[in-house]
This record gives C-alpha cells, structure tokens and sequence, in this order.
C-alpha cells in the first residue's frame, strides 16, 4: 500500500488552519488576565497538531510557536522577565523557546499514536496533559542553566536548585491552570479528531465511489482500451 505524503493539499490546508489559530492565540490569548493570574490557551493547537499530523506535525506545530513565543516575549519585549534572560543569555533562552514547545509537540503526537489505538479519548487525554507538562518543565530546566542571569533577574545569589524553585513558585499557578484548560477541552479535541476523520473517511469513499461508477458515455468511449488504475497519493 502506497504510503499518503505528509505533505498533501488536504494536509496543508489543515495545517495552515492550525498555524492560524496558534498565532491568534498567542496574540490574543496567551495570557488572558483573570483575577491575579493568566489563562493561555496557545498550547491548544500543539496538542492538535500532534493529533492530527504524528509526532513530527506535532513538533512542527511546537517549532511554530516556540519561535513565535521567542518573537513576542523575547524579542518584542511582552515579558520583561523574558526579554532580560534574552539580552544575558540569548543562545540558551532561545533554545528554550524553541524546543521546549517543539518537544512537547512531537511527544504529544507520539504518545496519541500509541494509546489511540486502544482508547482514542484517554489518547487525547495524555495529549493534552503532556504538552503543558514539557512545557514548564523545559523552560524550568532552560533557567536552571541560566541560573546567574535568573538570579540577577530576580536581584539575588542562589544555587540552581533554589532559582528552580523560586521560578517554579511564580510560575506554578499558571502552569495548574495551562494543565486544566488542556485536559478541560480534551474531550472537545477527541470530538473534534472524530468528525474530521469521519468527513475525510466520507470524502475518500465519494472519490472512490465517483471514479468506480462512470457514466455510460464515458464507458463507451473506452471500449478496446486497457488503463492501470493508479493510486492517489
């Protein structure tokens, strides 16, 4: 069997949508103001990606907005805290903007393809849970190697496992409530796999079922001709 190109038209066009919808949501909801702390909703397309497309959709998906996330706090200055670790360190916080995002895609994708062939929505579940987890947790260990420029960002001397700490104590809230709108719209995300792969399933039949019945004009005018079907890639 003829194996389906990543690249497809059907797949770009989706994949495009997705692209769309991360930069909206970075733009605009990645750090939605609600009583003292931020709702980020940008994390939701990495975790469609990697259900959608694999491990290697997913992690293009991250790759996307790891350097979209670079751009907007780092280089545009939206997070002052960011922006700082950008101008001390600015080949270790780019790298970990960058792949803490693509490496909790590409997982995302991975583990979906494993566990969704037993449990399509405990797939979607662990999904969704693991992106925000790689997330923090990547950016955690990121500071952790830049542990001087943290700590003279946060205007003291520490260790590195005391930064981790004081890092993770300002971030934690946050990071609970990117795991609980993840794992909250998991269902919805499993609902949505479900119709797409119903309506490409009905398209492949349609195209299938237009290409076997010809008209009878159409079948006439092949008499004495021999063709060899080809496959659709």
């Amino acid at each position: 069997m003829k194996r389906k190109p990543f690249f497809s038209a059907r797949n770009i066009a989706y994949f495009a949508a997705l692209v769309a919808l991360l930069v909206v949501l970075q733009l605009f909801a990645s750090a939605i103001p609600m009583f003292g702390v931020t709702l980020n909703f940008s994390l939701i397309p990495i975790v469609l990606g990697g259900i959608f497309f694999g491990m290697w959709g997913g992690g293009l998906m991250g790759l996307i907005s790891g350097l979209l996330t670079f751009l907007v706090t780092a280089v545009m200055g939206r997070e002052p805290s960011t922006a700082f670790l950008f101008q001390a360190s600015p080949v270790l916080l780019t790298l970990t903007c960058i792949l803490k995002t693509t490496v909790a895609g590409f997982m995302a994708g991975l583990l979906y393809r494993l566990i969704a062939k037993k449990s399509p929505i405990a797939a979607s579940y662990v999904s969704a849970l693991v992106v925000p987890v790689l997330n923090t947790g990547l950016y955690l260990l990121g500071i952790v190697f830049m542990k001087d420029a943290a700590s003279e960002f946060l205007g003291t001397e520490a260790t590195a496992e005391a930064v981790f700490i004081a890092v993770f104590l300002m971030i934690w809230l946050n990071f609970v409530l990117e795991v609980v709108i993840n794992v909250l719209l998991a269902p919805a995300i499993c609902r949505i796999e479900h119709v797409v792969n119903s309506k490409l399933s009905r398209y492949r039949a349609d195209r299938e079922g237009g290409r076997a019945v010809k008209p009878e004009s159409e079948t006439q005018g092949e008499e004495g001709q021999h063709h060899t079907p080809t496959e659709e890639s």
